[in-house]
């Protein structure tokens, strides 16, 4: 079994690449199997560190299995990340694992062009001004997979609620030929954004949808759990409303909550991946249309991203037997 690192995988995911396998993993359809388990352990401190599984099998082609633990404590206590990830990938035809794959490279890659598919699918081809919210470890991977779809995009901006972290993300893109902004004012800088992704671990919104200029895409990438949640019920009211797979609405507090409360039904959800990919459901209607993408992830976007990176490793062409 071989170990691919992280610089391998990122030199075998190119942005291009994996979001053209996305779009066309969506024309065939999910892996037989997938699903997510998680084990949660109380500990010392009265949190709870966390075990998750997500699993995804297609017969006679792979199975990959993607183990992810996030102990809250680590950072403190040991100096050690969080969140930490591996990714399994097994031969779907004898059962032998082919390779294990450093966890957190994929995710970045895997979350990036799963919302930049979104904004090649709903975002305006003449979008101009780019705000990213957030400045974690993920944020100049979103940045650089929305250019690639997007690469017109003139005014890129960045806004975190430590200042300096946005800096130190802007300055690092700057040296690789990204000129990028930050600002002071979310409302402001989102009342100017064409495009908006938001990537942060927020418990209450801070997206403002009364604030959203007329075609604006808006794509939310973080609330991850019911518990999380980054646009308030203007944006659900005001968007077109997508996910990238319809399990996503039971799973995150951006649908929980306000589907509770009445804000917005599930007919309200217009579409996912597989429908707009398979021409099953339309798109945005109109340039002053304002559309919203829920990156939910999944088992099946990590099967997709890993069969990626396989095929590439073992010189083959990207190809999936997924059906839907």
């Amino acid at each position: 079994m071989e170990v691919i690192d992280a610089d391998r995988v990122h030199e075998l995911t190119d942005f291009a690449g994996l979001i053209a396998a996305f779009e066309t993993a969506h024309r065939h359809g999910m892996p037989e199997k997938n699903d997510r388990t998680i084990y949660e352990v109380p500990n010392t401190d009265g949190a709870a560190d966390a075990l998750i599984i997500l699993p995804a099998w297609q017969p006679q082609e792979g199975i990959l299995v993607k183990l992810v633990t996030s102990f809250p404590n680590n950072k403190a206590r040991h100096g050690t990340p969080t969140v930490n990830s591996t990714y399994m990938f097994v031969d779907g035809k004898t059962g032998i694992p082919q390779a294990a794959i450093e966890g957190e490279a994929m995710i970045f890659k895997k979350t990036s062009c799963d919302s930049a598919l979104g904004s090649k699918l709903l975002s305006r081809e003449d979008a101009e001004e780019f705000l990213i919210i957030g400045a974690g470890g993920l944020a100049p991977y979103l940045v650089k997979a929305h250019l690639t779809v997007r690469p017109n995009l003139k005014r890129l901006r960045v806004w975190n609620r430590t200042r300096a972290n946005a800096e130190a993300m802007s300055e690092k893109l700057a040296t690789e030929g990204i000129e990028i902004a930050v600002m002071d004012d979310l409302d402001a800088a989102v009342a100017e954004a064409d495009i908006i992704t938001s990537a942060t671990m927020a418990p209450t919104p801070h997206l403002k949808g009364a604030i959203l200029r007329p075609g604006a895409h808006v794509d939310l990438v973080g609330s991850f759990t019911p518990q999380m949640r980054e646009a308030d019920d203007d944006v659900l009211r005001r968007a077109t409303i997508f996910v990238d797979h319809r399990q996503t609405t039971e799973r995150s507090g951006e649908f929980l909550g306000p589907l509770e409360r009445g804000v917005i039904t599930m007919d309200d959800v217009k579409a996912d991946y597989f429908e707009l990919v398979q021409g099953r459901r339309s798109g945005r209607q109109s340039a002053d249309e304002i559309t919203m993408l829920k990156n939910g992830g999944g088992s099946h976007m990590d099967y997709y991203a890993a069969k990626y990176l396989m095929d590439r490793h073992l010189g083959r062409t990207f190809s999936t037997s997924c059906s839907s």
